[in-house]
This record gives C-alpha cells, structure tokens and sequence, in this order.
C-alpha cells in the first residue's frame, strides 16, 4: 500500500489559543471526512503556523480528536514578504490505496487563494536544466 500525502489549510482571525484549536480542529476533521483517513493508517501529520501564530501547538487539534498514537510534530512556515499571514497548514503521510488524483486537498476561508498560486507557477527552462543534470553528474561522483 503506498504512503500518500493529503495537504489543507486555513486561516484564523486571531492568536488565541481557541482560534488555532477550533479551525485546526475543523480542518483536519474535514480532511479526515473527505479522505477516510483512518488514525491507525497515518504515518506522521505536520502542522505549520505562520510566524504570527504562536498561542499554542495546532496538533493539540489531533490530540482532541483521539490522535493519541499518531507521531505530530509543529513548526514554522517560512516567511516570505507578502505571504498570507495568520495561516495553518496541514500535512498528513497516511497509508491509501487511493491514487494522488483521488486525494482531497481542503483549502478554507483566507488559505483558498494558496491553491489558485499553482496556476502562476513561474516557468522551467527543461533543456537548461538538463544540461546542468548531464554536467553535474559528469563532474561529481555520485
């Protein structure tokens, strides 16, 4: 069975303790819904917070929900200027036959403009990067 990941992410008002517990509650009970994720199934789930979050641990969410035996871990997304603020995010390593397209990705209130950024995803010179490809592994042993 392949180990598959299922990523979701929304927005809080407020760095209070309830605010990052309620909506990191409600997205990840969605992406248990949407998906079928079984607790036993998961391989590890990683919660990340913008900078301006800190009034507690997202993954206590999972704990609420009976996570008890689910590995978690917190941490900082990486600050880029501009980037949507009061932010959380999820990721979820979980064992699915389900096939990546089957994969629902929930993306709530403020956090819903982060997936139409794929579409202006800035381009990839392929033959350039070939070309480093081929040179690199001429020039270094691997």
């Amino acid at each position: 069975m392949p180990c598959r990941g299922v990523r979701g992410a929304t927005t809080v008002q407020a760095n209070t303790r309830e605010e990052i517990l309620t909506e990191t509650r409600n997205l990840l009970a969605l992406m248990i819904r949407l998906n079928g994720i079984e607790s036993e199934d998961v391989a590890h789930a990683y919660f990340s917070v913008t900078k301006d979050l800190n009034a507690e641990f997202p993954a206590l969410a999972a704990r609420q929900l009976g996570w008890l035996d689910v590995p978690l871990m917190c941490g900082y997304e990486i600050h880029v200027p501009g980037a949507l603020q009061r932010c959380i995010r999820i990721l979820i390593l979980w064992n699915t036959d389900k096939s990546q397209k089957e994969i629902i990705h929930p993306y709530l209130k403020g956090a819903k403009r982060l997936r139409p950024d794929l579409s202006r995803l800035p381009p990839v010179d392929y033959e350039e990067l070939e070309r480093w490809i081929q040179e690199y592994m001429a020039n270094h042993e691997l």
